[in-house]
């Protein structure tokens, strides 16, 4: 995406991460630090088996040696404010899924640069370390995700009825707004969707779906269910695509390398749909079954 792209994207998410504060309380984040399960599972997903899954798909599908170092890349980043509206759409735990994305975050910036420099010699036979800038990437998360959720839920706290009236019309919005976004992508990339796609689709698709499901089943392992699996599921499989495709542009320099980012960011919006319904559909069963 250029500096346009990008810029509309993040003045989109910041005020959907808005609106999603507004259904986030402060209990809802202490009962995460009262029961921190599945935060370690979460981030065990993150940090550990998403690298070993992506270095995985990257071995075994045949791609070429810059769609397996994207592959890589994207293993190597967190999950980003995309992750978090498809956990609140999807009727995840939000609470949690925010508090493992700005987490993983400020760790990632630690790790990053071993994966990556580990994919370059291991791919292309080239060791270059990556130095992220850590203020900017603290910067970031802080103005996109923390700084408006705390605002809505600030909103929420001083607003209780106005922020209880607002919930379902944010959330339709926020879905009306990505879907914009996709189509926008999609209009101004249609002359390399389809060579790309059949370069790195496969690897994308099956890293995005892989992840999440082992997240899922490794929440559903230590007893982890409903809600909070749902957002364990996503965060594992829902990573910062910009952020990786900054990394291979803005700080590999190399164009190549963000394709398979580019494919996955196009991929997370269909396969996340999927799991929006699949929540829906999960809370309304659920509520169905409490009022019988």
């Amino acid at each position: 995406m250029d500096s346009i792209s990008t810029a509309i994207l993040a003045i989109s998410l910041i005020i959907i991460m808005l609106g999603m504060g507004l259904s986030l309380e402060a209990d809802d984040f202490k009962r995460i630090l009262i029961y921190p399960k599945a935060m370690i599972v979460g981030l065990v997903n993150q940090l550990l088996i998403l690298p070993l899954l992506g270095f995985a798909v990257a071995s075994l599908i045949p791609v070429t040696r810059e769609i397996a170092v994207g592959i890589m890349i994207l293993a190597a980043c967190p999950g980003g404010p995309t992750s978090n509206l498809i956990a609140h759409l999807a009727k995840g735990d939000t609470a949690l899924s925010v508090s493992l994305t700005a987490i993983s975050s400020f760790i990632t910036i630690i790790t990053i640069p071993f994966i990556v420099n580990f994919a370059l010699v291991q791919f292309v036979d080239q060791g270059q370390m990556v130095q992220l800038n850590v203020v900017q990437t603290i910067i970031q998360t802080f103005v996109i995700i923390v700084i408006p959720v705390g605002a809505g839920m600030l909103i929420r706290k001083k607003k209780e009825a106005f922020a209880n009236r607002m919930a379902k019309p944010v959330r339709r919005a926020s879905g009306i707004v990505i879907a914009l976004v996709i189509t926008g992508l999609i209009i101004k990339e249609r002359n390399h969707v389809v060579p790309y796609f059949q370069q790195a689709g496969l690897a994308a698709f099956v890293l995005n779906t892989a992840t999440m499901m082992v997240g899922f089943y490794s929440a559903k392992l230590f007893k982890i269910t409903d809600s909070r699996a749902t957002s364990i599921a996503i965060e594992s499989g829902i990573q910062n695509g910009t952020m990786a495709i900054a990394i291979a542009v803005v700080l590999l320099g190399n164009a190549t390398f963000a394709i398979a980012p580019a494919i996955y960011s196009l991929l997370m919006f269909f396969t996340g749909g999927v799991v929006i319904y699949l929540g829906v559909k999960r809370s309304k069963a659920a509520l169905a079954d409490q009022q019988a």
